[in-house]
């Protein structure tokens, strides 16, 4: 795809770019992070940074806040050339990021959280704790953030969370924000309502970096995309003149059409048999007398938003919540709830909805992490060969074509989408009959999504069974059926070939065109037969 040019030369009267890379350059021993990069971002302007995990998105990032120094190439913001390393103030009145993985510290309260190491305005005397809420609360309406100064950080929700960050950081001067994945964790309302925020601020003259790997948030929010792919820059264009299978191509290098084939949902199969089935299911504060079948060869998908308790019903069918009343089975098996190892031995797999929270051991290698499901068949008695582990973790990267220098690596070196492979390698490591899996594409790029999700296909394809816990449509994409649910009931479920308004209205709690409308819940044998399975 042809290369275009970051941003048009300013001329006379035009304001200086608030960020501009030029000639970025970065080398981690032989690796090379970024090469020849380049990005400009105008005041007031919301920037789309795309690319897939590897492609030099976080490098950019961390060489924009002054974490890393290039080898070569220029940094300017609003003209001036960037503060010296080590210059924490100027930096922060520069630019600021707000991570996918929060930063708050949620033992403090949101006045704290906002004037952390500067409560005394930086003289040596007792902090004023009246003054200080009243300046939170003043930073906080200059930029309509409804929060209460003196609320605990914990029990902030994450949109809230959020815009404290934002808060803060505008509060050091900085007029230029990078946002990581700032959507990952928000349903579609607390999305629009980020959206509505960063809109206000924008006419205020803020100029945001939006990293994302939901494209269509591109498309809603920003009015230029740079892609970046293999440590270069790709393209940058105004969104409105870049169609989404141009980007996508952009992004992979390759036709968009081409790889989604391996995730379509295949025709059903005559003969197949009950592989999960969730009996009158009721979770606190979750669900309400949830039922629910799948079955062999069968991938569902469960929707719903953040409250609708979705995604506590697939925890639960891998033992992390005890039901009140109900009954959850495989193969007719019954599962403990509340019973990690019950749901094990029955033959569940699990893959959360959280990579770094519930997913990984940071600090431990890829084959530590890929066999921690296993660890009964890596020796006798007990006992833990490393050689057994190796052979069983390369495997595991072969399947699931990690990419990885070798299984001994720590498994925080890995991109987002290799991190995920590395989750979904150990739910698959004890070959269960269901897999169940939570939002499993979250934060990966485009051709990591394709991957992932055509595996969880090849699952159900062996004669066993998937659940596809999610609001995402590319995840649902690739079910069988789809059922939604809404504030702790099930309300809808759609055969193949809904349309992506109707799921979207469902789970929104409006009704939905094309669905089967459930004003009970779904039995397990009434959606089996309603589906000529």
């Amino acid at each position: 795809m042809a290369d275009t040019a970051t941003a048009p030369a300013a001329g006379p009267g035009t304001p200086a770019p608030v960020a501009e890379a030029a000639g970025i350059s970065k080398r981690f021993g032989a690796t090379v992070a970024l090469r020849d990069a380049r990005i400009a971002v105008a005041p007031g302007e919301s920037h789309a940074l795309v690319g897939r995990n590897g492609a030099g998105k976080s490098t950019l990032v961390s060489i924009l806040t002054g974490l890393q120094q290039p080898d070569t190439g220029s940094l300017r913001f609003s003209g001036e050339p960037a503060p010296a390393v080590g210059d924490i103030d100027a930096w922060r009145s520069r630019v600021a990021c707000v991570y996918q993985r929060s930063t708050i510290i949620g033992e403090l309260t949101v006045a704290e959280n906002l004037f952390l190491n500067r409560q005394s305005g930086g003289a040596v005397r007792p902090i004023r704790w009246k003054q200080l809420r009243r300046r939170a609360g003043e930073l906080l309406g200059e930029y309509g953030v409804a929060v209460d100064p003196t609320a605990r950080a914990r029990d902030l929700t994450v949109e809230q969370r959020q815009f404290v960050e934002i808060a803060r950081a505008l509060s050091f001067g900085a007029r230029f924000i990078i946002l990581d994945e700032p959507t990952a964790k928000l349903d579609a309302r607390g999305i629009e309502r980020l959206f509505d925020k960063l809109r206000d601020l924008q006419r205020q003259g803020v100029a945001f970096l939006f990293i994302s790997h939901h494209l269509q948030e591109v498309y809603d929010l920003c009015t230029t995309v740079t892609v970046y792919r293999d440590a270069a820059h790709i393209l940058t264009s105004p969104v409105a003149e870049l169609g989404h299978q141009a980007l996508v191509e952009a992004m992979t290098g390759e036709s968009a059409g081409v790889a989604t084939a391996a995730g379509r949902p295949r025709a059903t199969r005559a003969n197949t048999t009950e592989v999960l089935a969730l009996d009158a299911l009721t979770l606190p504060g979750a669900c309400e007398d949830i039922s629910l079948a799948v079955r062999s060869g069968e991938v569902v998908g469960l929707a719903g938003a953040t409250a609708s308790g979705n995604v506590q019903v697939g925890e639960a069918i891998a033992g992390l919540h005890r039901a009140r009343t109900g009954r959850i089975s495989v193969r007719g098996r019954t599962v403990r709830t509340g019973s990690v190892p019950s749901a094990l031995a029955a033959g569940v797999g699990f893959v959360p909805e959280d990579r770094h929270l519930q997913g990984l051991v940071g600090n431990r290698s890829v084959a530590e992490n890929a066999t921690l499901t296993v660890t009964d068949q890596l020796g006798p008695f007990g006992t833990v060969l490393p050689a057994r582990t190796r052979a069983f973790a390369r495997n595991m990267i072969r399947d699931l074509d990690i990419k990885t220098p070798g299984a001994a690596t720590p498994v925080s070196a890995l991109s987002g989408g290799n991190q995920q492979k590395v989750v979904v390698a150990r739910a698959l490591a004890t070959v269960p009959d269901v897999l169940v899996a939570i939002r499993p594409t979250n934060g990966v790029d485009v051709k990591s999504k394709e991957f992932l999700l055509a595996r969880i296909r090849q699952v159900a394809d062996d004669d066993k069974a998937a659940l596809i816990v999610s609001d995402e449509l590319d995840d649902l994409k690739v079910c069988d059926r789809v059922v939604v649910m809404f504030h702790g009931r099930v309300v809808a479920e759609f055969d193949r070939g809904w349309k992506d308004e109707d799921v979207v209205a469902a789970i929104e709690g409006v009704s939905g065109g094309t669905a089967h409308a459930i004003a009970s819940p779904l039995s397990a044998s009434s959606g089996a037969d309603e589906h000529g399975r």
